[in-house]
């Protein structure tokens, strides 16, 4: 597209005046661009320029070699920009990264010299020093965040012997350096605990296998330093980590040991299988049920099994591999009575709804512990195409009430979905009079919620008042809902 656009000679012709700088200010802008383009994410100014600061090798970071911005864009002869909005720094136009991309011996070896500079970087003496408790905004070491969190990324992608070397010297304190934690830190935002007073858990074999680097994972396994089940601070074994990061290549060595448990429930109950269900990486899953060790169906504390997350999460080709099993149950239920029916109608997965819908032993109607059906879950988040094919089945109940007394329509009127109100209505076997256990409607809901649309489709012009009935609170000890 960069040719295309008549771009492609320019960019050609700044390169090559970046490269007819002085030896110094020509390396400076090849690698700005290196790291523009292909970094895991935008980089903020600091943290380039500390980057760029780094020699690879050394033990000391040299506050000296820290380019100012000011240089660093110069050097680069405005290829690159400041988003002043996101205070990070960009390409001049989407079409230089395409450009880059087709001229790869541009940049050759990316990958692998930005692993060689972040892990010099954290082996560092001022990092090493550092203690395990990572500062909020890494004001003095501003390229700590970003090192740790991706610098096996980029090894996965191109490790170099070096790298590997500098990856062998982290993992010997790896337990207790500080990038353990920030990466810890940032699992959190799964759905993981962390014991942090146990972080020396999660070992060299742990983070090779969360990033997925193959060679690294053959060779401690070869080695074998590390227990190839034991669990971590998460309660999660080696397999684990790469059959929920999708890593086959891991998975692949890890399961050709005799001494592994495939099978191994971590942090939460939760399988190996269950993590790659979960985010459906299909190929670790077909490798886990090609094993005679593997229960398909395990669930985890909350009685998830690995059908109702994929199913949840939309992974259609999951839910098929899964499905084939004839040691599945496709209408088992989690522990607040969802199934993967009424997960997949909830979440709008409307494809996996129809792969579930053809199956004789699921049951289209079956309700959660609120008493709410997979209809009533499509209609209470305005999920109009799996609503009209619930609708197309005689086994469901278009007004089939909750333990409230609140219909599917009750539930569309309260979050003001038009469309689904408006399908619920066409049914004679709807009644838009029927009232909650609290004595209200459907109307009334719409009108204290304020959606002047399904008002009116309760309430039209030219037809009986459907009047709101006032609120008359019971005498019971239930909250409302």
């Amino acid at each position: 597209m960069a040719d295309g656009l008549g771009l492609g000679s320019v960019y050609g012709e700044t390169l090559s005046r970046i490269k007819g700088q002085s030896e110094a200010k020509s390396k400076l802008g090849i690698a700005a661009l290196m790291w523009v383009s292909h970094s895991e994410r935008p980089l903020k100014a600091n943290e380039l320029c500390h980057a760029l600061g780094v020699e690879i090798g050394s033990a000391d970071l040299d506050g000296g070699n820290v380019p100012s911005i000011g240089t660093l864009l110069y050097c680069c002869q405005g290829l690159i920009s400041v988003d002043k909005e996101a205070s990070t720094l960009r390409l001049i136009h989407f079409s230089l990264q395409e450009y880059l991309r087709a001229h790869p011996e541009l940049l050759t070896t990316a990958h692998a010299g930005m692993a060689e500079t972040c892990l010099t970087y954290l082996n560092s003496h001022q990092v090493q020093a550092l203690s395990a408790s990572p500062p909020s905004d890494f004001q003095g070491t501003p390229f700590l965040e970003y090192s740790s969190l991706y610098w096996g990324r980029h090894a996965k992608r191109d490790l170099s012997d070096y790298a590997k070397k500098l990856a062998l010297k982290l993992f010997g304190p790896y337990g207790r350096h500080i990038s353990t934690k920030i990466l810890l830190n940032a699992v959190k935002q799964r759905p993981f605990h962390v014991n942090f007073g146990i972080i020396s858990l999660f070992s060299s074999l742990h983070c090779a296998s969360f990033f997925g680097i193959v060679s690294m994972v053959a060779g401690l396994v070869e080695v074998g330093e590390c227990d190839i089940n034991q669990t971590d601070c998460t309660g999660s074994a080696p397999l684990v980590w790469a059959a929920l990061n999708g890593h086959e290549g891991v998975v692949e060595i890890l399961l050709g040991r005799d001494d592994i448990n495939p099978d191994q429930r971590g942090m939460y109950s939760r399988t190996p299988l269950w993590c790659a269900a979960f985010y459906g990486h299909e190929g670790v899953v077909k490798m886990l049920l090609g094993r005679d060790d593997v229960t398909p169906d395990t669930p985890d504390g909350s009685k998830r099994t690995p059908l109702l997350c994929a199913a949840e999460n939309g992974h259609g080709e999951v839910v098929k591999l899964l499905l084939g099993r004839k040691d599945v149950n496709p209408d088992k239920q989690s522990v607040y009575g969802r199934t993967p029916l009424w997960s997949a109608a909830y979440y709008r997965h409307e494809e996996v709804v129809k792969i579930l819908l053809k199956r004789d032993d699921v049951s289209p109607d079956k309700s959660d512990i609120n008493g709410r059906t997979p209809l009533w879950g499509a209609a209470e988040n305005g999920n109009e195409r799996v609503v009209r094919i619930l609708l197309e089945r005689e086994d469901v109940n278009p007004d089939e009430p909750d333990i409230y007394g609140q219909t599917p329509l009750w539930g569309a009127a309260e979050y003001g979905h038009e469309g689904v109100v408006k399908i619920l209505l066409d049914r004679e076997d709807v009644n838009p009079r029927k009232q909650n256990i609290y004595g209200q409607t459907p109307l009334f809901c719409a009108t204290r919620a304020g959606h002047t649309g399904v008002v009116a489709l309760l309430q039209p012009p030219g037809r009986d008042p459907i009047a709101p009935v006032p609120f008359r609170p019971l005498i019971t000890d239930v909250p409302f809902p």
